[in-house]
């Protein structure tokens, strides 16, 4: 018995004596007994038994850790686990760097809009200086359809229909809007 006078959780579960040496008693203490049943329900006590004792002894508190994580996710979730859970973190991550994007891009703009505004244009222009202007933001830039111009992203990624498919946003590149025009 892991150290005190009533079997473990697994022991008490599976109606049978706790013996000195069980391999459960430490990581499955008696006053939490939905701990053990989880893990079993999930992974079956002979399963969990064979991992743990192929295990060195200093790692067994980790293993159990993570058999309990995992058991739980697979409760929630019975198709993924927590593998869903971790795809969803993966697409909150990925929209809240898409909403970073947006928001350093309107910053941007509006940065090259107070400059060209400060700036008094020249008379003469030459041909490239022409062209070059058509890169800068205007004054009747609309700024409402910034989102327009970063939607390729967002409207393409969908990481929750099917979260063992790892989708990519494209965010390798790093893409700035100077006014209308968007560049990679």
């Amino acid at each position: 018995m892991g150290g005190g006078s009533s079997p473990c959780a697994s022991c008490k579960l599976l109606r049978r004596r706790c013996a000195k040496d069980c391999v459960f008693a430490p990581y499955f203490p008696p006053d939490d007994p939905h701990k053990f049943a989880i893990v079993h329900k999930v992974f079956g006590a002979s399963n969990v038994s064979k991992m743990l004792q192929e295990l060195p002894v200093q790692q067994r508190a980790d293993a159990v850790s993570s058999l309990v994580y995992e058991a739980n996710a697979r409760m929630r979730d019975p198709v993924y686990g927590c593998v869903g859970a971790i795809s969803y973190l993966q697409n909150q991550v990925s929209q809240l760097q898409m909403q970073l994007a947006v928001a350093q891009a309107e910053i941007l703009c509006i940065q090259m809009q107070q400059e060209q505004q400060q700036q008094p244009a020249p008379n003469n222009l030459a041909l490239e200086d022409e062209k070059s202007l058509n890169l800068l933001p205007t004054n009747n830039f609309n700024y409402n359809n910034l989102q327009h111009y970063l939607s390729f992203a967002s409207s393409s990624t969908n990481v929750m229909q099917d979260p063992l498919k790892r989708e990519s946003l494209g965010l390798d590149k790093t893409f700035v809007i100077i006014g209308p025009t968007l560049l990679a």
